[in-house]
């Protein structure tokens, strides 16, 4: 397996971080618009692991708009697999580029919607991945898999969906993915202080667009932003969280594969996060759509979204100033295998200060790129295999999780993952 990363930011860096500690590759290239942030991150796994790791890794320029840039790229390492590890808004591209160069594709977040223009707030337009999954045929008449979603959410919250349908109930009412955290960001003083732990143009589209609920009797529809808060408890001493609705792909994804009568994703944002979406709405500073602006040089066209993104703290770089924990995972609920009913929570939560240690990666990052790698290690071994567009609940959840758990001195990644029963309510 011959794997081309594209883009070295938090996510990209730490993929080729984790990869470093593993086998089953043969060469993986890391590549970013700035080819110097390729080449620190393999400075980085050259400390750290020595040169027989690090001279596998060989860093390049890319440029992640251009599917041609792709293609050439993928195909002058002859690359087998392009890692998708940039900004959303490049995925049309990327995707086309690893098609171009005959190459399987991952990504961790998928092609952007757009809201209904008369009815945002009930109705679907284009929804998250729509443009992905149109392309399903093409892709395996190709003989190609493009495995999308396989980031931590979605991606191990899809997994952990797959598991909870295929071992653990006999039918279900609701998948529900619920992702909280504990964690604080503080300044030279100890202050707290506002810098999200993942990308905030990500963070702003997710969160600021409507958000999408699907059930079987009613297909999917849409939600105010923010609709529905309700208090989730999370596990190993994160606590009580209050979570409320966003868009996101598990909500676009599940439905197509697995059986369920809803589909639902909360996130616990906090009231401040909250405030601040708000106003930034307020002051259309979210939008994409590029503005002119005087500058000392003369007249520039830039998008506010963009300039929100440059002044905030570059997420990969928080990781010292972080403290606490996040937990990504799946509450379920339905009627279990005995027959009775049934609540569970499956999860996986990642302490930023074992992820700094480990890896010089804040946990919400590394957590993320931890489930693509432990899919490209099933695929190379030919435990996955297919073609086309698919979600990770298109595969068996068993074998993700086993390696997942299993130490690193047996051949696994020695991330435990938990499940929790609840009381069902009204019991």
């Amino acid at each position: 397996m011959r794997i081309l990363i594209v883009g070295a930011g938090g996510v990209g860096d730490a993929v080729a971080k984790i990869l470093a500690r593993r086998s089953f590759w043969e060469l993986t290239v890391v590549t970013d618009y700035d080819p110097a942030r390729a080449e620190r991150t393999i400075s980085w796994i050259r400390a750290r692991h020595g040169d027989e790791v690090a001279d596998r890794f060989v860093a390049d320029a890319i440029d992640a708009s251009s599917a041609d840039s792709v293609a050439e790229v993928a195909r002058r390492h002859g690359a087998t697999h392009v890692m998708n590890a940039v900004e959303p808004k490049f995925v049309p591209t990327v995707f086309a580029g690893a098609l171009g160069a005959s190459a399987d594709y991952l990504d961790m977040a998928m092609t952007l919607s757009e809201p209904h223009p008369t009815d945002p707030y009930e109705q679907t337009h284009v929804k998250l991945g729509d443009a992905q999954f149109a392309a399903d045929g093409t892709w395996k008449a190709a003989g190609r898999l493009a495995l999308v979603g396989m980031g931590v959410e979605p991606g191990l919250s899809n997994v952990f969906a797959r598991y909870a349908v295929d071992h653990l109930f006999s039918s279900v009412h609701e998948l529900g993915t619920r992702d909280g955290a504990n964690l604080v960001v503080v300044d030279d003083e100890g202050n707290e202080i506002f810098a999200p732990s993942f990308s905030i143009w990500t963070t702003i589209e997710e969160c600021l667009n409507p958000p999408v609920i699907w059930e079987k009797d009613r297909g999917w529809f849409t939600t105010p932003p923010f609709s529905e808060p309700e208090v989730f408890v999370f596990p190993e001493g994160i606590g009580p969280v209050e979570c409320v609705n966003v868009e996101h792909e598990e909500v676009l994804m599940m439905p197509r594969w697995l059986d369920a009568q809803r589909v639902t994703f909360k996130y616990g944002l906090g009231e401040e996060f909250i405030g601040v979406l708000k106003t930034l709405h307020q002051l259309n500073l979210d939008s994409t759509r590029p503005v002119r602006v005087r500058s000392a040089n003369g007249p520039v066209e830039v998008a506010p979204r963009d300039v929100v993104a440059a002044a905030l703290p570059d997420p990969a770089s928080i990781g010292p100033r972080m403290r606490g924990k996040t937990c990504a995972g799946m509450w379920v609920t339905g009627t279990g295998i005995d027959g009775n009913p049934r609540e569970v929570y499956l999860y996986h939560v990642s302490d930023n200060a074992w992820t700094m240690a480990e890896y010089e990666s804040q946990c919400v990052v590394w957590q993320t790129a931890l489930n693509p790698v432990i899919a490209l290690e099933l695929l190379a071994a030919g435990t996955w295999s297919g073609a086309g567009v698919c979600g990770p609940e298109v595969f068996d959840a068993q074998p993700f999780l086993d390696l997942m758990a299993r130490t690193e001195a047996d051949g696994g990644y020695g991330q435990q993952w938990g499940l929790e029963e609840r009381t069902p309510a009204g019991s």
